[in-house]
């Protein structure tokens, strides 16, 4: 029977829903501004189009239509639709609406997955790893490399600020490696879940049939709601998904500095009673960990003592 893992660890909380022995879908919430987030907003910027951006608590959203008679410096109610995607150089800030509603904080990650009905076991650090058992390190391997392995082949995903693109690789026949491909992207973008523009280049496939074949898959195995093309005739199809925050792969591959020091701290949490208290980590996992002491004072409250960082 499908359940929720969850994991409210340090500097993030972690969400897998596992059925049977395979995580169907693997979520990282991370601090920022939230999806359904309602609250008060100071317009600071305005840009062209009758658009802005505001600064609330939690941080500045794009505000994607400026009400009648709110001028620069003036607040406002604000609904954040879409929360901040990350892309190299250039971060998309959060979207934002006016609204009249009341305030109210959006909901986390945990209120989210109870809101499915599906069950929610809470993984604690002193118990055995329930997300590593269920193959939680390999699908973060798949989001920071980009290596999908599949039965007769294999994926390349790869975000762009474009959209998401996965390259389908394998040996002939053809056929059967298309199909058993169009599975396989249909399980990745819900397991990583990938929304927004993603474009899947398949083996050029002779003829209309084995084409309509290879788009029927993808329909039988990607939850709605999305559109898609049709398979051209070199064996490109595009879908389009709601995109309401950034993807797994987007979020680890942003900050990854933070990404591993994310997991050193899982790691040395879950360390027995007695192991060595002095770690020797990279440098730059190092600086941003010091950077951030009250992750470590978090460490330390969990683990009861106190652990140093040494650069390798």
């Amino acid at each position: 029977m499908p359940e929720w893992l969850y994991e409210a660890g340090i500097g993030e909380a972690r969400a897998a829903l596992v059925d049977g022995d395979a995580i169907v879908e693997a979520i990282v919430e991370r601090d920022g501004l939230r999806l359904g987030t309602v609250a008060r907003a100071r317009l600071i910027d305005l840009i062209p189009g009758n658009m802005g951006r505001v600064a609330l608590p939690d941080g500045e959203a794009l505000l994607t239509r400026i009400p009648p008679g709110v001028t620069q410096g003036a607040t406002l109610t604000v609904e954040i639709v879409r929360e901040v995607i990350p892309e190299p150089g250039r971060p998309k800030l959060a979207r934002a609406r006016a609204t009249d509603a009341a305030p109210v904080p959006g909901h986390d990650l945990l209120a989210r997955i109870v809101a499915t009905g599906i069950p929610v076991r809470h993984c604690l650090a002193h118990q055995p790893d329930a997300l590593e058992a269920a193959g939680w390190s390999e699908v973060l391997d798949e989001a920071i490399t980009g290596e999908i392995v599949f039965p007769l082949g294999s994926l390349r995903l790869s975000p762009t600020p474009a959209m998401t693109l996965f390259d389908v690789d394998g040996p002939a026949p053809i056929e059967p490696l298309a199909l058993a491909a169009a599975r396989s992207v249909a399980l990745a973008i819900r397991r990583h879940g990938i929304g927004g523009s993603i474009g899947i280049d398949f083996p050029t496939l002779p003829g209309k049939a084995p084409r309509q074949a290879v788009a029927e898959a993808i329909d039988a195995h990607l939850p709605p709601p999305f559109e898609r093309t049709a398979v051209n005739g070199f064996g490109f199809l595009q879908i389009v998904r709601p995109r309401p925050r950034a993807s797994l792969p987007e979020l680890l591959r942003a900050d990854a500095a933070g990404t591993a020091a994310r997991a050193v701290l899982r790691r040395i949490e879950r360390e027995p009673p007695g192991a060595p208290l002095a770690h020797r980590l990279p440098a730059a996992v190092v600086g941003w960990l010091t950077a951030r002491p009250a992750l470590l004072a978090e460490l330390a409250r969990r683990t009861g003592v106190v652990h140093r960082l040494e650069t390798l």
